[in-house]
């Protein structure tokens, strides 16, 4: 079968990049060995939300009483949860068949290899081969958890992101180790639903890529929650011969061994790059990604690559830009290239966290005279009536011009907040005109207006 796209692998890089390639009339195929979805749809993005809402329920009914309402004991159902998890996930992958077949794309499944710079070889879980031939070939990789030597993962009391959606049991203690989003999220839910969990963080904060003062906001939240937070702490070795694993854990003071009944590998992911022929094909690769243009053409031509295996943030939203840029190229566009400087990062633990932009410290260290502006929920009509007073908005702008640098959130739902600030820098909005234009009362958002005033000297709430 001739196509003028296949794309290897369907997570959200992939599947984008199929429609987007049928809308502008390219016969399109897509290969994928699990799910259609990928990693995101089916074990990342969306089973991991629903089982942060589950967590969100159970904590408003523990705290009814804070709202004038009176229920008897909640308990958790731990099986229910990730049960509900698993639907949420099916539905979604159903939806991108669905798509699929709407867009008139080829769902072909296997394992799919590069033969050569245009044809792609896929195998089927019972052996059989067959191979596609294709005009271009985008390869949509995706990741996997990374395993450092000293947390060889066994899938039962070392586990990776995808065995920690799964326990068929709720475990009474998890040490997580790394604190980014992945392990801030699965910390926050497993603490929520009443493991006591401790959270082991290398750098000298947890979520580090985030701004220093939004990273001292979630410490000091977790702490509350009973959480035990380390940080400029490293896991040396696990010994998981006993009932209970033992954790030695080097900080600035000494070792500590830490019992936990699971430990919890979250160090971030590696590319998925093996056996897909690019050594064979000749595609260039550095430091674990595949090399990569603009419009993300490979040194081979006619092979593209997009998403987690190319250089820049591990994200759903980067893979799906991606992939409509480079498809809009290969009709013959001329698509806008994507600046990484302008992408939204969000952690859904509780307090949320959103951000875009450069941090504080980044700002200074770029040679910025700057002002900053910050606004705390605590001040917000609306964050007091629903009882989520933790966290702040923080904006950084160029003193000289104006230009929003930074946007750093902490709280209730900022997640739904952040793409204000992603616009805004798209529109190159400066801070006056964040102050003029008129946020809804009582609203969230009425923080970013506040954060930006507070730069200026013109704050009303403070």
């Amino acid at each position: 079968m001739a196509y003028d796209v296949v794309i290897i692998g369907s997570g959200p890089g992939g599947y984008v990049a199929a429609i987007r390639a049928s809308q502008l009339g390219l016969k399109t195929a897509i290969v994928e060995k699990e799910s259609l979805g990928g990693i995101c749809l089916n074990w990342g993005c969306i089973p991991t939300k629903a089982l942060l809402k589950s967590a969100q329920v159970f904590n408003y009914l523990n705290h009814a009483e804070d709202f004038g309402i009176k229920v008897s004991k909640a308990t958790a159902d731990f099986k229910a949860v990730v049960g509900r998890s698993r639907k949420v996930a099916e539905g979604m992958s159903g939806g991108v068949q669905f798509l699929m077949k709407k867009n008139k794309i080829d769902v072909v499944k296997g394992f799919g290899k590069l033969k050569s710079a245009g044809q792609v070889e896929v195998t089927d879980e019972k052996g059989k081969t067959q191979v596609l031939d294709a005009k271009h070939i985008i390869l949509a990789l995706g990741a996997r958890s990374r395993t450092l030597p000293s947390l060889p993962q066994d899938g039962k009391k070392i586990i990776g992101y995808r065995e920690a959606m799964t326990l068929p049991s709720q475990p009474k203690s998890m040490l997580v180790v790394g604190s980014g989003a992945i392990g801030s999220e699965f910390a926050y839910f497993y603490q929520s639903m009443g493991t006591q969990v401790t959270l082991v963080e290398f750098q000298s904060s947890i979520v580090p890529v985030e701004d220093a003062e939004v990273s001292k906001q979630l410490e000091r939240s977790f702490k509350k929650m009973g959480m035990n937070v380390m940080t400029s702490s490293s896991v040396e070795a696990v010994d998981t011969k006993g009932k209970k694993c033992v954790a030695t854990v080097k900080t600035k003071k000494g070792e500590e061994k830490i019992e936990a009944d699971v430990v919890l590998s979250a160090v971030g992911v590696v590319s998925n790059l093996e056996g897909v022929g690019l050594e064979e094909v000749g595609i260039a690769t550095d430091k674990g990604k595949i090399m990569v243009d603009e419009h993300y053409k490979t040194n081979i031509p006619g092979v593209y690559a997009i998403g987690d295996c190319v250089p820049g943030q591990a994200l759903a939203h980067v893979a799906s830009a991606e992939g409509i840029i480079c498809v809009e190229a290969i009709a013959g566009h001329n698509p806008e290239k994507l600046d990484y400087n302008n992408i939204p990062g969000c952690t859904y633990c509780a307090p949320e966290i959103a951000s875009v932009g450069m941090t504080e410290q980044a700002a200074k260290d770029a040679g910025y005279e700057l002002k900053v502006g910050k606004f705390p929920f605590s001040a917000s009509g609306k964050a007091s009536a629903a009882g989520h007073k933790d966290g702040f908005v923080k904006l950084i702008f160029d003193a000289k011009y104006g230009e929003l640098l930074g946007g750093h959130m902490i709280g209730y739902n900022v997640t739904e907040m952040i793409a204000e600030l992603v616009m805004a820098r798209k529109l190159e909005t400066t801070g006056h005109e964040i102050i003029k234009a008129v946020h809804p009362h009582p609203t969230m958002s009425e923080a970013v207006m506040e954060a930006a005033a507070a730069a200026y000297g013109e704050v009303i709430h403070l």
